[in-house]
């Protein structure tokens, strides 16, 4: 059982995780070849109350507080525990704790208030169309607030959602605009169009803003400190911890069918297919890798949280350990999913590539996600670390 919700002690909500994962597994290959919106799973995930496990506790969620809380690791483990059976819909939580983060770190105390409790008053899903980096959104003055023109590309969560954060590029100034905005707010064309061989449910489509009113109270000023770029590695912590989920979950389904369906091989000389010394060695070799991962990351999440509980005071070298760290497990995190998914079938054999299960989807999942940003960068600022003690900077990615 997942451990994210025990230091509640909510047994009814531990009973409807449970659920939750048995249902999401049970349909989780018919709907990667089917692809589109989950909306049916996204309810059972809403129904489950995981939408606020982010939010403070001061503002009616889960999260934090001295009577026993959730932590970074708690909200990661349930990340981790969904993607075993479904890194899609994985993604989607992570991206709702993210965004739900992002008010919390950026917000003012009316926006804090506002939509957090908004959030768990009205069970809000959340978009992410944050990406600095996707300069085509310009925003442009319009007394105290803006207008938005333009698109954004890569936006996780926003077919379907309710509210969205947004980062519009304006060229006056050459910075980023951050706010959040009700994603059914005039102008706002959520598309359909996200088609990729992995991560098929994510919704991570194009949007498109036409002329879009930004109010004054929506703007996001993000503050110039450690403790505001946490944004970064929380979600860099939620990818790792979908690799990790990805790996644990191709070894589960590679072993559910060597031991359902496996025959020994005609020269193998053992009458059962468990006993086969190559066939352990590699369920061996997977273990240890996804195990590795979990470790890492593990240890990465809790040194998020005790950066996390600094508060303001955090300092920029307590941020950039925990970013070393973070590199550190994504690294092992991104080899084990892609190996995992790749083994299975070497585990498995020529009648587990049958298009209807599916089993492909770990690996194409993993692919797609592992894409993210470079590995080689990542492994770089590990390297400069490793021989020069120099912490990352912060970016967008690290």
């Amino acid at each position: 059982m997942n451990e994210a919700l025990r230091p509640q002690g909510r047994e009814q909500e531990e009973a409807r995780l449970a659920a939750l994962l048995e249902a999401l597994r049970a349909g989780a290959a018919l709907r990667d070849l089917a692809g589109g919106h989950a909306a049916a799973e996204k309810q059972r995930i809403a129904d489950a109350g995981l939408l606020t496990l982010a939010v403070p506790r001061e503002f009616g969620g889960q999260f934090g507080g001295a009577d026993g809380g959730l932590r970074w690791s708690d909200v990661y483990a349930t990340i981790r525990a969904i993607a075993r059976v479904d890194s899609a819909l994985a993604h989607l939580l992570g991206f709702q704790c993210l965004q739900v983060a992002s008010v919390e770190l950026w917000g003012s105390p009316a926006q804090r208030a506002n939509w957090l409790q908004g959030t768990v008053e009205y069970r809000w899903w959340w978009g992410n169309a944050v990406n600095p980096l996707d300069t085509r959104l310009i925003a442009q003055r319009d007394g105290a607030g803006w207008r938005l023109h333009g698109k954004k590309g890569f936006c996780s969560g926003t077919y379907g959602s309710q509210m969205m954060t947004v980062s519009a590029h304006d060229p006056v100034s050459g910075n980023p605009v951050f706010a959040a905005v009700p994603t059914t707010r005039d102008g706002i064309t959520v598309h359909d169009d996200w088609d990729p061989i992995g991560q098929r449910q994510t919704d991570s489509g194009t949007v498109s803003f036409e002329n879009v009113e930004v109010r004054a109270a929506e703007v996001l000023e993000r503050p110039d400190t450690p403790r505001a770029t946490l944004r970064t590695l929380i979600s860099q912590g939620v990818l790792t911890n979908l690799f990790v989920g990805l790996a644990e979950g191709a070894l589960e389904e590679a072993r559910d069918y060597v031991l359902e369906n496996g025959r020994p091989w005609v020269n193998a000389g053992i009458q059962n297919v468990a006993d086969d010394p190559y066939l352990q060695q590699r369920f061996g070799e997977m273990r240890v890798q996804s195990l590795a991962a979990a470790v890492l990351a593990d240890r990465a999440a809790k040194l998020l949280d005790e950066a996390w509980g600094e508060g303001e005071a955090l300092a920029e070298g307590r941020r950039a350990e925990v970013s070393l760290a973070i590199s550190e497990a994504k690294i092992v995190a991104h080899r084990a999913a892609l190996e995992a998914g790749e083994q299975l079938f070497d585990a498995c054999g020529a009648r587990a590539t049958g298009a209807a299960l599916a089993l492909d989807r770990f690996w194409r999942n993993a692919r797609v996600h592992t894409l993210h940003d470079p590995l080689d960068y990542r492994l770089r600022d590990v390297g400069r670390y490793t021989l020069l003690r120099e912490l990352p900077q912060p970016t967008l990615y690290t």
